[in-house]
């Protein structure tokens, strides 16, 4: 897999990640990272800047590193950590949102991340690139059936909050104090109905404009940090 940008090039570089292959654009001059691929003495490849906008499909800043494509975690193994949060994803297809999704939990403690496998954007470049490379330091699961992973979780002893403005509680008036699975609907239709039938309390963020809802990344970050402030 290809990754772009210098924020996610400084995270690999710093992490001693994994790193197939550089590619820098002829007159690079970003001496932190340069300083960082010769500490770690890796091979580079100079290209035009026409060569390495034909490869990057975004806003490359002179930089590529080609990585292993990424690993998921497996649904098995994170239920046996002892995990009190974690984010469930209900076919998120904007990878930008993914990006900022994944980063914000990564920055609020979250202990892990289920998606589908289908109809959901998968950890791709512009994932990696949004999330600045954060998506390797939280675990994240791909499962086939999303309803059938959720009553896992609830086996489990989570209690599953779901986000919609219809026929939901304001989201402050929810204890967040157990185990808690919280998920966040598609960008557009918002919580499957399966899921939402699965849920344990539907939450609402209240709209005080004429706007009637929010981002899809900027609902999670309101959501999540309001998980994480109830526990402190």
């Amino acid at each position: 897999m290809l990754v772009y940008g210098r924020n996610v090039a400084r995270e690999y570089l710093k992490n001693d990640k994994k790193i197939e292959k550089i590619i820098l654009q002829d007159n690079f001059n970003d001496n932190e990272i340069i300083s960082l691929i010769e500490k770690r003495n890796f091979r580079v490849e100079y290209r035009s800047k026409r060569e390495i906008d034909h490869l990057a499909d975004g806003v490359h800043q002179g930089i590529i590193l080609s990585i292993p494509d990424y690993h998921y975690a497996n649904l098995g193994d994170i239920l046996e950590r002892n995990l009190n949060f974690v984010v469930v994803l209900d076919h998120i297809e904007d990878p930008h949102n993914l990006g900022a999704i994944i980063r914000t939990c990564e920055a609020a403690g979250v202990d892990a991340i289920i998606l589908p496998k289908d109809r959901q954007v998968s950890i791709n470049a512009t994932v990696m690139k949004t999330s600045v490379g954060t998506a390797e330091q939280i675990p994240i699961v791909r499962v086939v059936n999303l309803a059938q992973t959720i009553e896992k979780l609830k086996k489990e002893g989570f209690w599953i909050v779901g986000t919609a403005l219809e026929d939901s509680i304001d989201y402050r008036n929810i204890d967040y104090t157990s185990k808690i699975g919280l998920v966040i609907g598609n960008e557009g239709k918002g919580i499957s109905p399966i899921i939402r039938n699965s849920c344990d309390f539907v939450a609402k963020i209240p709209m005080y404009g004429k706007t009637n809802s929010l981002n899809a990344s900027v609902a999670a970050g309101i959501m999540i940090y309001e998980v994480v402030r109830n526990r402190k």
